[in-house]
């Protein structure tokens, strides 16, 4: 399993892109062998930065997903990526790096699995109550 999905890629940057990136074939689709293989590749890259934590990853962050996504993409572009692509996957890099030096903390034990979830809805705790219906009742 991937960190990132095709059905990612085409929620984050549209089937269209996909498409132009990796039809060669002019059948109007993705072609599924050219996205799989990008996905494994920015799999990869990250698990090459994630070396403190057991892999596969128990729980994958949204952060993972996201620069999953984006190194996956800038791969697809076999003739050079526009600026924002390459951009995003400089980011992405960046911020892998960031993880493996300890300088950025996505929540995870060195098993994978989140550690700072909470549980349940906030509460608010206050005093006890000034007013009453037996206290109002002469107003």
């Amino acid at each position: 399993m991937t960190y990132a999905t095709k059905l990612d890629l085409i929620d984050r940057f549209g089937e269209a892109e996909l498409t132009e990136l990796t039809d060669d074939d002019g059948i109007g689709i993705p072609d599924d062998v050219r996205v799989n293989k990008s996905l494994a590749d920015a799999d990869a890259e990250i698990n090459a930065y994630l070396g403190g934590f057991t892999l596969p990853l128990t729980t994958v962050p949204t952060l993972i997903v996201n620069w999953a996504a984006d190194i996956a993409r800038y791969q697809l572009h076999r003739h050079g990526a526009p600026e924002h692509v390459a951009a995003a996957y400089t980011t992405a890099r960046k911020s892998l790096a960031e993880l493996r030096d300890g300088k950025l903390n996505l929540g995870l034990d060195a098993a994978g699995d989140q550690v700072n979830t909470t549980t349940g809805s906030p509460q608010v705790v206050g005093g006890d109550r000034t007013f009453s219906q037996e206290s109002l009742i002469d107003y």
